[in-house]
């Protein structure tokens, strides 16, 4: 008969070598209320956040910076911003 293989074995931590909850730790952390997210931590928001918008480009120029790999969206912005002076 088999016997089962004990896995409730954990590694002790000492409570002492935890990192420093500051008050920044706190306020980039995940808020939730009754088990609902209220508020999701992360990033800080940018003074400018970028819009999502839609917009049909020729499968040529996509296939062009899609090639460069990840990023391309970011290097379509920037190609549109210098064509458009800004």
């Amino acid at each position: 008969m088999p016997t089962k293989k004990n896995t409730t074995a954990s590694t002790w931590i000492d409570p002492d070598e935890a990192p420093h909850l500051d008050r920044e730790w706190f306020e980039r952390a995940d808020l939730y209320e009754a088990g609902k997210l209220i508020r999701r931590g992360g990033r800080p928001k940018k003074a400018t956040p970028k819009e999502a918008v839609n917009i049909r480009l020729d499968p040529d120029i996509v296939a062009h910076f899609r090639a460069g790999g990840p990023g391309w969206q970011s290097r379509i912005n920037a190609a549109l911003r210098k064509a458009a002076g800004l």
